[in-house]
């Protein structure tokens, strides 16, 4: 038998218990102080929760507070929390008689033969599958962050509601580490710094969600694109090219006017044949695979392009690099036999560890993803090429979860998150077996019988799209890049006019090695040329003065540092080649 301190022990509770309770406390709230409002859905999101609410007048930041306010209140009251199973007319007439239409909504699409529950908190009642806390104090680590508009049930013909955002933990410290992590985000907000460090805009002249890309911010995608296509070559692919648009009639075959039509920008007419901007590269590959007659000898053929499609996305979900509407893809099709699917597979997943370690990500979430309720394909294709995934997972060492059910309708997949210095997860990477297109596009290969057969299909992305990574890339270094990414490696910070020679000397070398130097030549104290170039982000400073061009040397400063060496400009040279060379990630 327990001993009385074991049974007095509070219950531990998961997070995802603890943050949908704390909706609940929210919307109890929220209830209290605006009982006009109507009720909706809370669910727990990654780090958080939030609940819709109908409300003609939005929630303004004082409504946060008293909100906020009340819910410690309730939650002090130590409430217990009650779960009730009603049968499907009881919970109609219950929440038909609190006015809650939307919950009675709710009730009439739940399946006949699924259970109703509901949960009581003092006055208040959610319809809810649970679970909850047992009492309401066992919520004492909670913030409200922030609101928006949503469409009841995601669709703009219905309701606009008030979304209220809002995060809980175990612990106070654990709360408070979360709210400073958020607000170190806010500070690596890579829309803020891609203004600030002078990487990309956008412009209303242009249209939303078309990215102009700076020099500076060129410059970090030259060097990305390039140690992207290298690393191609050296993995056994090829690269390819292909249009921006193409007649209509490609995307009927391939499907996605028929699946994908809300995202494509509308057609133009061109000579009297509508055609689109692409939306996607594959239906271009799969034209040159069937631009010859492929032999079984000729598979597998890795085809990589990177290729900017796009796409229509609406102006309300924009969102910087994140979402945007013309984007490029690092893209790459393989076509290979059955027998083949696992090799490539696991030479793909060992090529994106590979990619993601070269910009400093060394922690991923990776989820094999399987058969959805509505599919294309044979039982037996779907097993082949599970189990393919499954297999090359497997040899890799790579953690996995199966995320049941959630693969496309066209195959299974494997998708990898990364994990930035905020420890926030971005999914990036995508490996997809494809049984839908060589069907449609009656691809073939004579196989070893001399008979035609069906190749398979592998779509696969590295870092997802350029701009995505990109403002990933700056959040997760807060803009400070690696030496071998940093649009500027090197600036020039001469003391004096009477430095200008030597500088220019200095320039000229470190220019003719390929590095990316800079030249400062204002009339400005050195301390504040130093502080300009930090606040830059530039990872090397060289300050030159009298001694340095007697001596012919240099002082080198790092970024993050107070110190300066002095050395020869070839010793530094090599320095710098070397963390070129290696990528080093933590310039100090």
């Amino acid at each position: 038998m327990n001993s009385e301190a074991e049974q007095k022990q509070p219950p531990e509770y998961d997070l995802e218990t603890l943050r949908h309770s704390c909706a609940h406390l929210m919307a109890q709230a929220v209830k209290q102080l605006y009982p006009e409002t109507k009720v909706t859905i809370g669910p727990v999101i990654q780090d958080g929760f939030y609940y819709d609410f109908f409300r003609e007048t939005p929630f303004v930041p004082e409504d946060l507070k008293k909100i906020e306010k009340r819910m410690k209140e309730i939650a002090k009251k130590g409430l217990e929390v009650k779960r009730v199973e009603l049968d499907r007319d009881e919970a109609i007439n219950l929440f038909k008689s609190m006015n809650e239409h939307f919950k009675v909504e709710i009730i009439q699409g739940i399946n006949s033969t699924d259970p109703i529950t509901a949960y009581t908190q003092g006055e208040f009642t959610d319809l809810c599958r649970g679970p909850h806390v047992d009492s309401t104090k066992r919520l004492k680590a909670f913030k409200l962050l922030s609101t928006s508009s949503a469409y009841w049930r995601g669709d703009e013909k219905n309701p606009v509601l008030q979304r209220i955002y809002g995060t809980c933990w175990p612990t106070k410290e654990e709360l408070k580490s979360y709210l400073e992590r958020l607000e170190e985000a806010k500070k690596r907000d890579h829309r803020k710094l891609g203004k600030e460090l002078d990487l990309f805009t956008m412009s209303e002249d242009i249209g939303p969600g078309l990215i102009l890309w700076h020099p500076k911010g060129s410059r970090v995608r030259y060097e990305m694109e390039e140690f992207w296509r290298r690393e191609h070559y050296k993995n056994g692919y090829e690269l390819v090219y292909t249009p921006h648009a193409a007649k209509v009639d490609l995307w009927k075959t391939s499907g996605h006017m028929e699946f994908y039509s809300e995202n494509i920008f509308s057609p133009m007419d061109v000579e009297g044949q509508e055609y689109v901007m692409k939306p996607m590269n594959c239906p271009f590959h799969i034209q040159i695979y069937k631009s010859h007659l492929r032999s079984y000898r000729d598979l597998p053929l890795r085809w990589a392009e990177l290729g900017t499609v796009y796409r229509y996305e609406r102006s309300g979900v924009l969102h910087g690099l994140l979402r945007v509407r013309g984007f490029t893809q690092d893209d790459a099709h393989l076509f290979c036999r059955e027998d083949q699917i696992e090799n490539e597979i696991l030479r793909v997943l060992r090529f994106i560890l590979f990619i993601l370690r070269s910009f400093g990500f060394l922690e991923y979430k990776v989820y094999l993803s399987t058969r959805p309720e509505k599919s294309v394909g044979s039982d037996q294709a779907w097993e082949t090429a599970t189990g393919a995934l499954e297999g090359a997972l497997n040899k890799s060492g790579l953690e996995y979860e199966v995320d049941a059910g959630e693969g496309v309708f066209y195959g299974p997949k494997i998708d990898i998150k990364i994990r930035d210095s905020l420890h926030r997860y971005w999914q990036v990477s995508t490996i997809q077996v494809d049984f839908n297109l060589p069907d449609r596009f009656e691809m073939s290969y004579i196989g070893e019988d001399g008979k035609a057969h069906r190749p398979i299909m592998i779509h696969r992305a590295l870092m997802g799209s350029i701009e995505r990574f990109f403002g990933c890339l700056v959040e997760h270094y807060a803009g400070a890049f690696p030496l071998w990414l940093a649009p500027v490696q090197v600036i020039l910070l001469p003391i004096t006019d009477q430095h200008f020679p030597y500088t220019e000397e200095v320039y000229e070398k470190l220019l003719s090695a390929g590095i990316r130097v800079e030249k400062d030549l204002r009339n400005e104290k050195i301390g504040f040329k130093i502080r300009e170039a930090q606040i830059s982000k530039i990872p090397y400073m060289l300050v030159l003065g009298d001694q340095e061009a007697q001596s012919a040397k240099i002082a080198v400063r790092r970024r993050r540092s107070q110190e300066t060496q002095t050395m020869d400009i070839e010793a530094f040279l090599s320095q710098l080649n070397t963390e070129i060379e290696e990528k080093t990630i933590d310039v100090s």
